[in-house]
């Protein structure tokens, strides 16, 4: 199962970098096209679609490498069992909030779909669409964060991405 988890975590972040590109042509394509007196309708609003895609979608990704600003004021100051126990704590009600996150998105989704919204701008873009990086993005970061909680739960090591994100970082 570790495989398949990590896959998708790697996966997601994937098609993060693809929806980065893609705000990168969307730009570009507006300012070749604006130069050549060329009007191409939706290119704004598609760089804005593939920027929330993108940050969603990397959102468990990163999370998996460690790589969320943590305060670790508390945490860092306890040992032993009273630290498991907040961190535990935190994984849970992480746990909560990603997982009311993913239902809402989802649902949103859904019911974008259902009522056949369509976007305000010019490009005429049914909602759900361009709604759907968000929507997979938040259930794969409630799945990181209950991968996490379980792991913890079961005693076991947190599973990172990376080996050198545990490390804090250093100014020097």
């Amino acid at each position: 199962m570790r495989p398949l988890l990590n896959l998708l975590y790697r996966g997601t972040g994937g098609l993060a970098a693809v929806f980065m590109v893609g705000v990168l042509v969307m730009v570009i394509a507006g300012i070749v096209t604006r130069e050549l007196g060329i009007y191409v309708r939706g290119t704004d609003d598609y760089a804005g679609y593939c920027m929330a895609a993108a940050g969603f979608l990397a959102l468990a990704y990163t999370f998996k490498h460690g790589e969320h600003i943590r305060v670790t004021l508390i945490i860092e100051r306890l040992s032993g069992t009273p630290r498991k126990v907040l961190e535990w704590l935190t994984l849970a009600f992480g746990t909560g909030i990603a997982g009311t996150l993913a239902f809402y998105s989802v649902r949103l989704v859904l019911n974008s779909h259902e009522f056949n919204d369509i976007s305000q701008g010019v490009d005429a873009t049914p909602l759900w669409i361009r709604q759907l990086g968000m929507a997979a993005g938040a259930v794969v970061l409630a799945i990181a964060f209950l991968d996490d909680l379980l792991l913890m739960s079961l005693g076991k090591p947190v599973d990172r991405l990376a080996k050198h994100s545990q490390e804090p970082a250093h100014m020097e």
